[in-house]
């Protein structure tokens, strides 16, 4: 399914929030998430959504177990005939 288009620009108002400066983000530019990253190429500010790592990223990042996992004595069930 194609995504709706969105505008490529909008003026928008910059404020202060204390010490910092802020932009509101028009709804059709919201980005999911709590937070973003934020960096400079010249003049030109850009943010990036962070994006979830997936369950492959999470297994990659374990290190191996150093311990050995007990022997359990415990037999597997046997089949049963169901016909």
């Amino acid at each position: 399914m194609p995504q709706p288009a969105t505008p490529q620009r909008r003026q928008v108002r910059l404020f202060r929030n204390n010490r910092s400066q802020a932009v509101r983000i028009p709804a059709e530019f919201e980005l999911p998430g709590e937070s973003v990253f934020i960096s400079r190429d010249g003049d030109r500010l850009i943010i990036e959504p962070i994006r979830k790592k997936g369950l492959l990223a999470l297994l990659e990042s374990w290190e191996p177990l150093e311990e050995e996992f007990p022997d359990i004595d415990d037999q597997p069930v046997a089949p049963k005939d169901i016909f």
